[in-house]
């Protein structure tokens, strides 16, 4: 049984307020000896969470987002796979060359005062994987997607579709990079949730699910319940990048 939860980017209290929503409990002093600090969340009925990257970038509680992703792995109580911002976030933190933008300010800005914690988060974020099959191949979990021809598969195309989605190499007026409609020609067995492309509400096409609503930009944060196939949302806490979806200046919070 999952919780799959989808893009975070710091907003640290939503997932905290979605978590509780879900039933999960938070004992601050379990875990004692964790680099991340103590403190633990577990459903009493054993759910797990499964995240589905981009914990890191934008909002305002980024270490946050990753302590408690952190220590829920350790005590084996949630799965995570990686989003193109969080391998971002690994290669600045390893020191190479990258561009500071889409808001890895605020992530490199949170690392440089908790210094202690750079190396635990390179080595998370290097333990996660780009997808992950589940339930007996019948749940594919990946930031950006997964066509049914990549399912499973760990080459350097199957990892770029996890992180990116399908992208077509160029870039849009908005800045962002243009990215095709897979989903629209996916007709695989197995239910494929994903993120990474902000949407008002979730989007099922075919056998696929997006539940990025946007938390950052002012919209919700979105849990999808497995194998119940049922939501869980909470409303963002304020809009702190502006995007054409949420309408909102930034900084507003919505109601």
């Amino acid at each position: 049984m999952f919780d799959i939860i989808g893009d975070i980017h710091g907003c640290c209290t939503e997932l905290e307020e979605l978590l509780s929503l879900l039933g999960y409990d938070f004992d601050e002093a379990a875990l004692p000896e964790s680099v991340w600090g103590p403190g633990l969340w577990a459903h009493p009925e054993g759910r797990r969470i499964l995240l589905l990257g981009d914990l890191c970038d934008r909002g305002p509680r980024i270490i946050d987002c990753y302590r408690i992703a952190a220590n829920m792995a350790i005590n084996g109580n949630a799965l995570a796979v990686c989003g193109n911002h969080d391998e971002k976030l690994r290669r600045a933190l390893l020191g190479h060359k990258v561009t500071i933008s889409h808001g890895l300010d605020k992530s490199l800005a949170e690392f440089d005062a908790n210094p202690a914690l750079r190396q635990p988060a390179i080595e998370f974020i290097e333990s996660l994987a780009t997808q992950l099959v589940l339930d007996s191949g019948r749940l594919v979990a990946a930031h950006g997607g997964m066509k049914e021809a990549f399912q499973g598969q760990d080459s350097t195309e199957a990892r770029r579709f996890a992180l990116f989605g399908d992208i077509t190499g160029k870039t849009g007026p908005d800045g962002y990079p243009e990215r095709l409609d897979w989903a629209a020609d996916y007709h695989g067995q197995a239910m494929v949730v994903y993120g990474h492309t902000p949407v008002r509400e979730p989007v099922w096409v075919n056998s696929t699910v997006n539940i990025d609503t946007g938390c950052v930009f002012g919209g919700r944060l979105t849990a999808l319940r497995y194998p119940e196939r049922e939501f869980a949302s909470v409303k963002s806490r304020g809009q702190h990048i502006p995007h054409s979806l949420f309408n909102a200046p930034s900084g507003t919070v919505l109601s």
